[in-house]
């Protein structure tokens, strides 16, 4: 049977020349943990098809269930995580060798296209088949680093952007055309992951202290956190939780939502504004919110937090202490109390609509990856050193 969905390949860079000068030992253990890295932050809607040698592929069979914007930071995520880790290793590193002295020369590409395949179960493996799949893989050899001097990046092709609605984003993105065997003259756009990583390395969180907080109330949502968060960020079911009439969503970064972004939340005749202060895809989004009276500001913080569980994700809002003059703060806390047990109903009501919403979709297949990782990364690095 044909499908049509997502495609993506994460590609370690630089691991065949770095095996090449490495102990094959030591490089396979790098392999294994850095493709378990991978294969662990491969979220939904993707689902884990197979490992080739350095590099994992995933699939996923419907486009909309995430929009774009989330599909990208998953992959940004991935890379940060990546690149985080390979930090790690050349911090605790003990060893002399070259294997873990060269550690740091690896880097990740990612490569996104929206296409028709089949899916043929062989040996307990999904192997993905079809003309899409051949164009992807060999997107794979091409002469992006020589041309743009770009080594770490978001490959994707204009079926890819068409399907995640990227049109707005590509802005941040360099196109590029690439002659492939068979294919032709293809136009690809390229996403620089460097100054994702450099942006996102320092992260420091905004903080406050326990009496600070007005209220918290949770729900427990039975789905990963990376489809919480596309809901979370969604007007049509934020406005549950908020309990307005309609959202405009101002000052998007290259057509999306991040820091520095403001929701303008209607409420009837009244707009209350709400500046993003932090955007940590699937973990967290802060806002600060002004409360609806005249004269000098009147504000609090609104924090939504995610916490994978075993049974899915838990939702925390927390609403902190109002500012502002000694009536104007009493003005809010009571304000923000009556409507206590309202948001308590507004989270239950937002937990089960998406839940009924996501149950309206088919259901993705499991991934399968019968063989240990470990089996899988020393045959796939003995034929590297063959190949050499």
């Amino acid at each position: 049977m044909e499908h049509r969905g997502f495609i993506l390949i994460a590609d370690i860079t630089g691991y065949t020349a770095y095996l090449s000068g490495s102990e094959l030992e030591h490089a396979q253990g790098t392999l294994t943990d850095l493709l378990e890295l991978l294969v662990e932050h491969t979220r939904s809607p993707l689902v884990v098809a197979q490992l080739e040698g350095d590099a994992v592929m995933s699939y996923a069979l419907e486009a909309g269930l995430v929009s774009g914007q989330t599909f990208l930071e998953s992959v940004e995520e991935t890379y940060v995580a990546f690149r985080r880790a390979i930090g790690l290793m050349v911090l605790n590193n003990t060893c002399g060798c070259n294997a873990c002295v060269n550690v740091k020369s690896l880097d990740l590409k990612f490569f996104i296209h929206f296409g028709a395949f089949v899916l043929q179960r062989i040996g307990g493996i999904n192997q993905l088949l079809g003309t899409d799949v051949n164009l992807i893989h060999r997107l794979l050899k091409n002469s992006v680093t020589a041309e743009t001097g770009i080594r770490a990046y978001v490959l994707c092709t204009e079926a890819a952007i068409e399907a995640l609605g990227l049109d707005t984003t590509i802005q941040e993105m360099v196109d590029h055309q690439e002659t492939v065997p068979d294919f032709g003259q293809v136009t690809v756009w390229i996403r620089d992951m460097h100054p994702v990583y450099e942006a996102r390395r320092d992260d420091e969180l905004v903080t406050y202290s326990p009496d600070e907080v007005l209220i918290t109330v949770s729900t427990e949502i039975s789905m990963p956190p990376e489809l919480v968060w596309d809901y979370l960020n969604q007007s049509e079911f934020r406005n549950l939780l908020s309990g307005d009439d309609r959202q405009e969503i101002l000052d998007r970064q290259s057509g999306r939502i991040g820091e520095g972004s403001t929701y303008r939340c209607y409420h009837g005749k009244m707009i209350i504004p709400q500046l993003v202060l932090e955007w940590k895809p699937f973990e967290r989004v802060l806002l600060r919110q002004q409360m609806p009276f005249p004269g000098r500001p009147t504000q609090i913080l609104i924090d939504f937090r995610l916490t994978p569980t075993e049974e899915g994700t838990k939702l925390d809002q927390t609403v902190t202490r109002p500012t502002g003059t000694l009536l104007k703060r009493s003005l809010a806390r009571a304000m923000i109390k009556m409507r206590a047990d309202r948001t308590h109903r507004d989270m239950r009501e937002f937990r089960d609509r998406i839940q009924d919403d996501l149950s309206a979709h088919e259901p993705m297949p499991e991934s399968s990856i019968p063989i240990p990782i470990e089996q899988i990364t020393l045959a796939a690095a003995a034929s590297l050193h063959k190949e050499k």
